[in-house]
């Protein structure tokens, strides 16, 4: 029905409300099913896009669960969103229609802060999140497993020709939670040595990165079995594997910075072992449970390790010894100045940086293309680490087969 002339901005608006489909859940089960949905009418700054791909991220399966005991339901997630733009505002000035852009973890924020005057967006107290969150006009936001968005212009990012939208996607998360620690913690300096800490969907993205940016890069897991895929198909130039001690005692006091983005309760304190002195360890992954770090590995660190007397042999030992009636002890010193931080994501100027940097280098996230039909045993299976290193769902050629009798909002 056309507006009259004594309907009011917010009848016409509501008027013009676009309708879309998405993938959501329902409660705490996680299940996706189709569900219809409506887009909010497009603003004089807003950009109207027609989803083609989303990247799902680990995040997405503990929202969608509730495991953060914040969930809005229902909920449509996915915060790596690929795809073209249909319309623009009268105000909008950055993007036109058929122009390739992205959206990330963020769709608004007051716009008006210290922290948003400063390019920070991902620091303003009323940041709101691209899904499961309370938009500004107080609906909720949903996410990219959905067929389009209407997102403010501020929050859009332009595609590099070169950057494949499919492969690109996950980088809208991955890509610039890892690069923004790396600009602002100094670890983006040719040269300097890097450890990634896990190799999942952020750690393989940093180990391209670290490598773009010119700096030894190596690769810190639990799993034996991940090396070769390590140096031979991400570049690293060296694996430690955590669980063996001669390894990590070889890696001692050799690495400028740690990028941790294990998500999984383990003991720190042979990590910072692993940092020279004034060495950082930035946290981007989010255990559940609070992690334990004991202030004396931040301040020194010491590594012991027993040399048998009985084996009759002559040794070249290094360091500080201390005999004891059977063996000689080897202790070795380093000293401390180590730093534990922690980063969320980045502001939109940094995130349009790092995809014009991943452009130039052809930095892409190692991906598995799936259908929409496919996202809940793609979660069973990322449940399980059971993904080489990200699920992008092709939203485009796959959301309107699977949705073809959604349930309704209204």
């Amino acid at each position: 029905m056309a507006p009259t002339a004594t309907a009011t901005a917010a009848e016409q608006s509501q008027q013009h409300t676009k309708k879309a489909v998405g993938l959501a859940a329902l409660d705490a089960s996680g299940h996706l099913s189709p569900l219809a949905i409506t887009r909010r009418s497009t603003g004089d700054d807003d950009v109207v896009i027609k989803i083609l791909y989303c990247g799902i991220c680990h995040s997405d399966l503990h929202s969608i669960k509730n495991d953060w005991k914040n969930a809005k339901y229902p909920m449509i997630p996915g915060h790596e969103i690929a795809g073209e733009v249909t319309e623009a505002g009268k105000n909008v000035t950055k993007f036109k229609a058929g122009d390739r852009v992205g959206v990330g973890c963020m769709v608004n924020s007051c716009q008006s802060c210290e922290s948003c005057d400063k390019g920070f967006e991902n620091h303003c107290p009323g940041m709101i999140f691209t899904y499961n969150s309370v938009d500004r006009d107080g609906t909720l936001t949903y996410g990219g497993y959905s067929s389009m968005v209407v997102v403010h212009e501020r929050f859009v990012v332009r595609f590099p020709d070169a950057m494949p939208l499919d492969k690109g996607a996950p980088l809208l998360c991955a890509g610039i939670t890892v690069y923004s620690p790396m600009k602002y913690h100094g670890l983006n300096v040719p040269g300097m040595h890097l450890g990634v800490l896990g190799l999942g969907g952020l750690g393989h993205v940093a180990v391209k990165f670290g490598k773009a940016f010119g700096m030894k890069v190596t690769v810190i897991s639990s799993s034996p079995g991940k090396k070769q895929e390590a140096l031979e198909r991400l570049g690293a130039d060296a694996f430690v594997v955590s669980k063996d001690a001669d390894e990590m005692k070889a890696a001692m006091s050799t690495m400028d910075g740690i990028i941790n983005t294990v998500s999984a309760n383990i003991p720190m304190a042979p990590l910072f072992g692993l940092l020279k002195p004034n060495g950082k360890m930035i946290m981007v992954g989010l255990p559940e449970k609070p992690i334990e770090v004991p202030p004396f590995a931040l301040v020194a660190s010491k590594f012991t390790s027993p040399i048998s007397l009985a084996t009759g042999r002559n040794h070249a030992i290094a360091g500080i010894l201390r005999v004891t009636d059977t063996h000689i002890v080897r202790v070795a010193e380093c000293t401390g100045n180590k730093t534990l931080a922690g980063s969320c994501i980045g502001g939109m100027r940094d995130t349009q940086e790092m995809l014009d940097l991943a452009a130039k280098h052809g930095v892409t996230a190692d991906i598995e293309v799936i259908g929409a039909e496919y996202v809940n045993t793609a979660m069973e299976r990322l449940a399980k680490a059971d993904v080489r290193y990200r699920f992008v769902i092709d939203i485009a050629n796959t959301l309107d087969k699977a949705a073809a009798a959604p349930a309704t909002t209204e």
